[in-house]
């Protein structure tokens, strides 16, 4: 009989109710994979959105949930190569996260940042490569410009506020609350605006003159996107990559043609195996060196053990946490 090992998978579409712990067979690598015994893996909004069935797994990934892990080298597939066992790494995977045992592609392996622990690690890869290629590829955020990042207290934004503080941008965000507001202040935003009691289109143009700001990213969306809109800058970049409140909303262009605006967007998940390696490239040579200098450090808000996955959704959608929720292996 196979070993076990325990994992999360979803007991149809639903709420955190359908959050169910099995045990299954431990996954054997196949070539150009690496078998990890997961330590940590990191819970992101994308998760709770597939549990919820709006977000299904692309073709081949798993099912079972979890898109960024860190752990220790259990096997190796056919022709991987610079890996040995034992080895500790962190990697961006398609799915399968949630589980004691997880396949990760080799070529999308990283090894820890010198410096971090491994709970720090598994916090990395979804959020860095996502802020990463949508920040600064997409929208091409530079030394002294300006930024609005939105949902600056997530895990998402707490990444964003400090590349773009390290890329030497003056840098505006949106949260809820004077606990948050705190919590992105400590990541270095010059400009915390609460999104509940204050209009920050308004708040961003006085700051601005009226010139608005470069760069911003969204993953809110519905009725955000009029209004990213009109803070906008003269050739400012509106970058999406999500839509919380919806991705269905009227909007008057004149604001894109006026200022010569750019409105793009991206996922990570669905893309290629090749695709997703040369984010993971582009972060190992610009950002991993930030994380090793202290400019840059995941934010741990709680960590939970792999059987209490139901109560870190419950948590993520009720936007209670300041940074990372994390699961970890017994």
């Amino acid at each position: 009989m196979p070993p076990l090992m325990q994992q999360i998978r979803f007991d149809g579409a639903g709420g955190p109710e359908v959050i169910t712990l099995e045990e299954a067979p431990v996954p054997q690598p196949g070539p150009e994979q690496i078998l990890l015994r997961v330590a940590y893996a990191g819970v992101n909004r994308p998760d709770c959105l597939q549990r919820a069935g709006a977000y299904p797994p692309p073709p081949g990934a798993p099912l079972i949930p979890g898109l960024e892990v860190a752990g220790t080298v259990a096997a190796l597939g056919e022709g991987v190569t610079g890996w040995s066992i034992g080895d500790a790494l962190t990697a961006l995977v398609s799915g399968g996260g949630y589980a004691q045992y997880c396949l990760v592609d080799a070529p999308l392996a990283m090894p820890v940042p010198r410096g971090l622990s491994l709970i720090e690690a598994a916090a990395l890869p979804e959020n860095a490569l996502t802020v990463y290629d949508n920040l600064i590829t997409r929208g091409r955020l530079s030394s002294g410009e300006s930024a609005l990042i939105h949902g600056g207290s997530s895990g998402i934004g707490s990444i964003a506020i400090q590349l773009a503080k390290a890329m030497g941008a003056r840098v505006f965000t949106t949260a809820r609350g004077p606990e948050k507001g705190a919590f992105c202040r400590a990541l270095g935003a010059d400009h915390v605006m609460d999104y509940a009691a204050e209009d920050f289109v308004a708040q961003v143009l006085s700051a601005t003159r009226n010139n608005g700001v470069d760069v911003i990213l969204d993953m809110v969306g519905g009725d955000y996107i009029p209004r990213n809109m009109r803070c906008l800058a003269l050739e400012g970049r509106l970058v999406q990559i999500a839509f919380l409140k919806g991705s269905v909303v009227e909007v008057d262009f004149r604001h894109l043609m006026m200022k010569r605006q750019t409105f793009t967007g991206s996922t990570l998940r669905p893309r290629t195996l090749a695709q997703k390696a040369a984010i993971v490239d582009a972060v190992l040579a610009h950002l991993w060196p930030l994380v090793e200098a202290g400019a840059l450090r995941p934010k741990i808000d709680r960590v939970y053990p792999l059987s209490e996955a139901r109560a870190a959704h419950e948590r993520m959608e009720q936007s209670a946490h300041c940074g990372k929720l994390m699961l970890e292996m017994a």
